[in-house]
């Protein structure tokens, strides 16, 4: 066997159990050594029952926690309905005693024996001054054999037990052991002080000690960083040399005539770099990152009319139709003062309005500016005489979409726009096949937004506040972490965790959800218009909630994050996000910036019960700082890059590739490392093709497939 066999090949997977294994996106040996754990158990550290009471007393409720008990009487099986058995058990610690029960497994009778020692697993309960144990997984101790110190719990889908999988994966990883080659160069691992792949495989599944689990966790987390990294740059390293139309006339002086403000010596910079990329014949391949408010459109409009004078068309393309119609209206009435046809083209328009955009765009004395969506990539969307492509909000979009709007013409000059402030360590890797230029400097008179931390006892306060909004004309967001409540799970002691490699929610209050909140809202606040959307709704439904805000039918608009990137809705002057422990500073700060478009006061109102020291210095920070680069460089000392990955841990920017480790690794200085290495290897060797370096090669190539196929 190897890495490439089917998950029938191993000892008791027949079709039933392959169909599950399937359903969790396990094929091959391959993918069982690469199934990481979501969380941990840590069993090695053992409570006394004494100590669960006490937590149980003075706290309400006890983690999960092991205990080493000791049978202290036979279990007693009684049937308490028909079909329903009920096993009771007694055991012992020096501190205490503890009842044990167990549902429907007369079985266990056989196993208990009055002096047996057992390891359990659970969640303890005090119920009438008695600490008890429903169903905790258990483990027969001897001296003979030592039990693991901390137990894997893996993701499961249905058909799958935790043992089961666990089974499967010391499998997998015996077969692994002899055939994994390790692709990290042995200088690489010595100058960074990383473990090998075959010591990162083993104690990632199944760690030794809690420093062997950190050990491997920063190996996996320095290879996908890595690893993007030398993706990234051996891309740019291929970038076409020659091929794109050059611009010679760069004087943007009669554009800037026609603006109402003077640009900042950002907007200039950047301006300044976009025209000398567009003076050349190699195609541009640049990121414009600033803040929001930053005057990130001024530059994207410098560009279009750079291309619109040396007689070339600009595709902009915006995420949402929202967006495209409110770049569509800026730019039009701009350029039109400048005799430059602009056009719209979106889905919602009828197709005899698309029929005639398209043959307009197809002309050769067709627009020089297009805007639109996704109606851009359509099929029959040909350009006449393409020269710059510009994509907004572009993590919004997956490749392919970028890459086909790139294709309507060879060798196209191409501009991509964020909105996220990046720490430069992070941009290194994010952007690493990008020329980077930073709007870091907000145009005079943009105002700052008072930004406050509140809890639950400011909640009339807070009311009374939204009410005060909407009587002086104003409107505002109200943005909930989940589109609606979750309903309560029943518990399984498989599943508890209390060591996690991706961050811990446990204790957190519960969350606020939108669709619940608006209706609870609308009855505290009857006489305030009040709408909600969130990411399940279709996109119809959104704008047109949406719309109805901008037009002010709506004064408070309850949301999910579905509103971090929209529209300029100056008259909102009040962001209130609810749990604002579970957003990174990074989207609390994207958040923010809803807000403050216009000339009145705004505020960002941050409601959090959660009682984290840590979490309360990480909103405090909001508090103190409008420099979103500042946010995002502390949001990545204090909590990783986990706003540049979506929740399932995929690298959102780069259209989904899997990075779960580096998205909770809180070390600046192993993102440095990474990219460093990645930086000096593609120096020596461009294209990763000298022999040594073949298991990278292969490693690289597999990343940028899954990049190509995945939309983010």
């Amino acid at each position: 066997m190897d890495l490439l066999s089917p998950v029938t090949e191993l000892r008791g997977v027949g079709s039933a159990k392959a169909a599950s294994l399937a359903r969790a996106g396990i094929y091959t040996v391959y993918d069982l050594v690469h199934h990481y754990p979501r969380a941990y158990q840590n069993r090695g550290e053992i409570m006394p029952l004494a100590r669960a009471a006490l937590l149980c007393k003075t706290e309400g409720e006890c983690p999960p926690a092991a205990f080493m008990l000791t049978v202290s009487a036979e279990p007693k099986v009684s049937m308490i309905r028909r079909g329903m058995t009920l096993l009771k058990l007694r055991a012992f610690d020096d501190s205490g005693a503890v009842e044990i029960t167990y549902f429907n497994q007369p079985f266990l009778k056989d196993v208990f024996h009055t002096g047996g020692v057992f390891r359990f697993w659970g969640r303890p309960s005090l119920e009438g001054g008695r600490i008890k144990l429903s169903s905790p997984v258990y483990e027969m101790y001897t001296p003979e054999v030592s039990l693991a110190p901390i137990v894997p719990v893996y993701p499961l889908s249905q058909g799958l037990s935790q043992k089961m999988v666990q089974t499967l994966v010391r499998d997998a990883l015996r077969i692994a052991s002899t055939e994994l080659r390790d692709h990290l160069p042995p200088s690489i691992l010595s100058e960074n002080g990383l473990c090998t792949l075959s010591y990162a495989l083993r104690n990632v599944h199944f760690p030794q000690s809690t420093e062997a689990l950190e050990a491997a966790r920063r190996r996996l987390a320095f290879d996908e960083v890595f690893l993007l990294s030398l993706a990234m740059g051996t891309e740019k390293s291929k970038r076409n040399t020659a091929g794109a139309h050059p611009f010679s006339d760069t004087d943007i002086s009669p554009l800037l005539a026609e603006m109402p403000f003077e640009l900042t010596g950002a907007q200039k910079r950047a301006i300044g770099e976009i025209s000398s990329d567009m003076s050349s014949s190699a195609p541009m391949c640049r990121i414009l990152c600033g803040d929001v408010g930053s005057g990130k459109t001024a530059v994207a409009a410098a560009a279009a009319f750079i291309a619109a004078k040396g007689g070339k068309q600009c595709a902009l393309m915006a995420p949402t139709e929202i967006l495209a119609k409110q770049h569509y209206a800026d730019l039009k009435a701009l350029f039109d003062r400048l005799g430059i046809r602009t056009e719209l083209l979106c889905g919602s328009m009828t197709a005899a309005q698309k029929k005639k955009v398209r043959a307009a765009i197809a002309s050769p004395e067709g627009p020089l500016l297009v805007v639109g969506t996704h109606a851009l990539l359509s099929e029959g969307v040909e350009f006449a005489r393409l020269g710059l492509v510009i994509t907004d909000e572009q993590h919004r979009f997956g490749v392919n979409q970028r890459a086909a709007l790139q294709s309507k013409s060879k060798n196209v000059h191409s501009l991509v726009m964020s909105a996220t402030p990046i720490p430069r360590t992070l941009s290194l890797v994010i952007y690493g096949d990008l020329d980077v230029s930073k709007l870091d400097e907000m145009p005079p008179g943009r105002q700052r937004v008072g930004t406050f931390r509140v809890d639950e006892s400011y909640r009339a306060r807070l009311l009374g506040f939204i009410r005060k909004q909407r009587d002086e004309g104003h409107r505002t967001y109200i943005v909930c972490p989940a589109i609606e409540e979750a309903p309560k799970k029943e518990e399984n002691p498989e599943e508890m965790t209390n060591l996690t490699l991706f961050g811990d929610d446990s204790g957190e209050p519960p969350l606020k959800a939108a669709v619940q909140y608006a209706e609870e809202l609308q009855g505290q606040l009857p006489d305030v218009e009040i709408g909600f959307i969130h990411g399940k709704m279709k996109t119809a439904e959104k704008d047109s909630v949406m719309e109805a805000f901008v037009q002010g039918r709506i004064s408070v608009l309850v949301s999910t994050t579905v509103i971090e990137v929209g529209v300029n809705v100056p008259e909102a002057t009040l962001m209130v996000v609810e749990n604002a422990e579970r957003f990174g500073l990074s989207q609390l700060h994207q958040l923010r910036g809803r807000v403050g478009r216009g000339k009145a006061k705004s505020y960002c109102i941050l409601v959090s019960d959660f009682q984290s020291e840590r979490s309360r210095q990480r909103l405090d920070i909001m508090c103190k700082t409008n420099d979103g680069f500042k946010v995002a460089e502390a949001d990545l000392e204090m909590r990783g890059p986990g706003d540049f990955f979506s929740r399932d841990g995929s690298y959102r920017q780069s259209g989904g590739v899997e990075m779960p480790f580096s998205s909770g690794i809180c070390d600046a200085s192993l993102f440095a490392s990474a990219t460093d290495s990645a930086a000096r290897l593609i120096k020596a060797d461009p294209h990763l093709e000298s022999p040594q370096h073949m298991p990278l090669a292969a490693m690289v190539s597999k990343m940028k497939q899954d990049r190509e196929n995945t939309i983010s």
